[in-house]
């Protein structure tokens, strides 16, 4: 793990001193890197001590130098956790899962990060775990049949409650009524981010320190004989809230 940015190897060495960073913290301070990735920013305004400031870009890198993942942002106010980049190469860790089963599925869930902060964009991930012979319906199904739907509930600790990502279905063909449907069978997993307020909105939002976000999921599961009733699993997930760090550099470090 690496980070690069346009300050200077004394700002990094005063920041990572104070907050007891170990990673490699690399010096661009000309930009030279951040323009070559083209990431420069720029709608900062040249002559200021913020240009040569990137946009903020989280990359991981396979062993053999092969990019393997890039997470953007549009808005430096609102950054991808760390949790949900990791949460990207190992999506099936085995510690911080809830867990509900039904008579059709098992359904376990957890989030990218404990806590939250001013701006931050973490992952909600899902795991649908069907028996043998049982099948659930995907978005965009037709006609009668009731897809799965992943739905988060409006809070005001929530900026912005981003569309689902569902993994790509199966065709099934049911030759009894002679019908094509798309469907989900053994295990998948449904990612869903949320993005949320800034610094001062989440802590008047958060209760005792902590803010809630709930939801459901609902389906429809179906064997190769029957298909059950509508059913849904309420689903909860609690994040600490976390101030950021506003304390700066030594005024001898900063940029004229």
């Amino acid at each position: 793990m690496a980070s690069l940015s346009y300050d200077s190897q004394q700002v990094l060495s005063n920041f990572a001193g104070r907050v007891k960073i170990t990673y490699p913290m690399l010096s661009d301070p000309d930009s030279s890197v951040i323009r070559a990735f083209g990431l420069l920013n720029e709608t900062v305004p040249k002559g200021t001590p913020f240009f040569g400031v990137p946009w903020p870009a989280s990359f991981i890198i396979a062993p053999g130098g092969t990019v393997k993942a890039r997470f953007f942002e549009k808005d430096y106010r609102q950054r991808y956790s760390a949790g949900t980049v990791l949460l990207s190469i190992a999506p099936h860790a085995k510690d911080g899962w809830n867990v509900a089963k039904t008579k059709h599925l098992t359904l376990r869930w957890r989030a990218a990060d404990s806590s939250a902060w001013g701006g931050a964009r973490t992952e909600l991930l899902l795991e649908v775990v069907l028996p043998k012979k049982m099948h659930v319906y995907a978005p965009g199904v037709g006609g009668s049949y009731i897809p799965i739907r992943l739905g988060i509930e409006a809070n005001p600790a929530l900026l912005t409650i981003h569309e689902p990502a569902f993994p790509k279905s199966r065709t099934l063909h049911l030759k009894a009524i002679k019908e094509t449907v798309p469907v989900y069978e053994g295990t998948f997993l449904i990612k869903q981010d949320i993005t949320f307020v800034q610094q001062k909105e989440i802590m008047a939002a958060a209760v005792d320190g902590k803010v809630a976000v709930t939801g459901e999921f609902r389906y429809q599961a179906c064997d190769d004989k029957l298909c059950y009733p509508p059913a849904s699993v309420p689903l909860s997930w609690a994040f600490k809230v976390r101030a950021h760090d506003s304390t700066r550099v030594p005024a001898e470090l900063r940029r004229k």
